[in-house]
């Protein structure tokens, strides 16, 4: 029998990755704004119709990637294995934080974004902690 936790991170993880994913593929610019600035989010864009289509494509093709993932979270969050909670959570960390170590590493280089990379690597590392203290919780239970 898996731990109660586990289904309420899951659903919150993935109503915030298909809301996301949602607004990147129908509203970007209006997200690209709201998260960067309207000065920054204008720079994003690209300078030629055909940059800004690329440009708009690929956004799209990101959102429809954490649409996707989040409905697979909402699928997992109705797993009742524990291992295989415990494998999912473990795994949930190494990506939220390896997601930060890349913000950290490669867009601090950008002077663009990085204005907005603590908020960005707070967030990650936010995420990841939700899964460590399923973790803890997990293993209180299964140790109790």
């Amino acid at each position: 029998m898996g731990s109660s936790g586990f289904p309420v991170i899951c659903l919150l993880h993935s109503v915030i990755a298909v809301t996301c994913g949602s607004m990147m593929m129908f509203y970007t610019r209006e997200i690209s704004a709201f998260g960067h600035g309207k000065e920054t989010a204008s720079k994003l864009q690209g300078s030629t119709p055909h940059d800004e289509l690329l440009i708009r494509t690929s956004e799209s093709f990101s959102g429809l990637l954490l649409f996707v993932i989040g409905f697979l979270l909402f699928m997992i969050a109705f797993v009742k294995d524990s291992k295989f909670q415990s494998f999912f959570a473990k795994g949930c960390v190494l990506l939220h934080l390896s997601m930060a170590f890349w913000r950290i590493y490669f867009e601090m280089k950008l002077e663009d974004l990085a204005r907005d990379l603590p908020r960005q690597v707070i967030g990650d590392v936010a995420l990841a902690l939700s899964w460590v203290f399923f973790l803890v919780y997990s293993w209180r239970e299964k140790y109790d």
